[in-house]
């Protein structure tokens, strides 16, 4: 029959993409997600998905079948990109204890919670402590061609990994022209928060980590074509540093396609992690 699984902060359902790559049998899968063009995509390449509204009012009661919950509870107070973060006394990452409440409410056989490991140590340890386990530190660099430093914490049984060995080159469109809308001002404020001298180059690096919002934040990306100018990443590059497959989807514009795919998983990291449930 497959799992029956509860996902909190679903996002563009990266856990039910990567459940298929892994190979992974779901019988029901219940998403809690609250942006309208997140719910969108979802519903566009999983329609039989079970949409169950914002995560404060899913009682887990109602979900007592389920053997898998898993999440990213959201990262802003916990990452150190944020001048003043709070942690979990932030109003973003104290929904932590909402992905708890579900947890103990469910009781599910497994679960999984994401979240950035440039978070301060005593929230670390506070989180493996409330869960009962040590988070798995992964870098999606060993997966794909983008720097991105995350802990998991779970219950599943992970098999180690090697190194993969892509980088920034293997993944980039160099036949890609520069958009219309890409505008110098921009270009040259995202050269100085970067590195300050250069852009990231392509042969033998690793992009920066991407974002929600990413195609309008700080870290945005930029390469050379072959025409020798400087260019933001196309969708289909966004996608490929996060091992997003071709076969889903983005039926809307660049600036929601490219906030879910910052906001959301490096695929074949949380396939790698989900393997064993097989």
């Amino acid at each position: 029959m497959g799992y029956k699984v509860i996902s909190l902060f679903d996002g563009m359902s990266g856990g039910q993409i990567a459940l298929k790559v892994a190979g992974v049998d779901v019988g029901v899968y219940y998403a809690s997600e609250i942006k309208p063009h997140a719910i969108e995509q979802t519903m566009n390449n999983f329609p039989n998905t079970q949409q169950v509204g914002n995560v404060h009012f899913v009682n887990g009661e109602n979900f007592k079948d389920c053997n898998l919950l898993i999440g990213g509870s959201p990262c802003q107070d916990f990452t150190s990109l944020k001048i003043g973060r709070k942690g979990l006394e932030g109003n973003k990452s104290w929904l932590f204890h909402e992905y708890v409440r579900v947890l103990k409410e469910v009781k599910p056989k497994y679960f999984l919670l994401e979240n950035v490991a440039s978070m301060k140590n005593a929230d670390r340890d506070y989180i493996s402590k409330t869960l009962g386990v040590e988070p798995i530190f992964i870098n999606s660099s060993d997966f794909s061609a983008q720097q991105r430093r995350r802990y998991y914490w779970t219950n599943i049984p992970v098999d180690p990994w090697d190194d993969k060995g892509i980088n920034l080159c293997d993944i980039v469109d160099y036949d890609a022209e520069r958009e219309e809308n890409f505008s110098e001002k921009k270009m040259a404020f995202v050269k100085k928060k970067i590195s300050g001298t250069k852009y990231v180059r392509l042969d033998g690096e690793k992009s920066m980590p991407i974002t929600a919002r990413g195609y309008s934040a700080w870290n945005t990306q930029f390469v050379t074509g072959n025409n020798g100018e400087i260019r933001d990443l196309t969708v289909k590059e966004y996608r490929k540093l996060q091992t997003i497959p071709d076969w889903y989807k983005f039926n809307c514009i660049k600036s929601k396609a490219t906030d879910l795919i910052g906001d959301g998983w490096t695929i074949d990291v949380v396939a790698h992690i989900f393997k064993n449930l097989k």
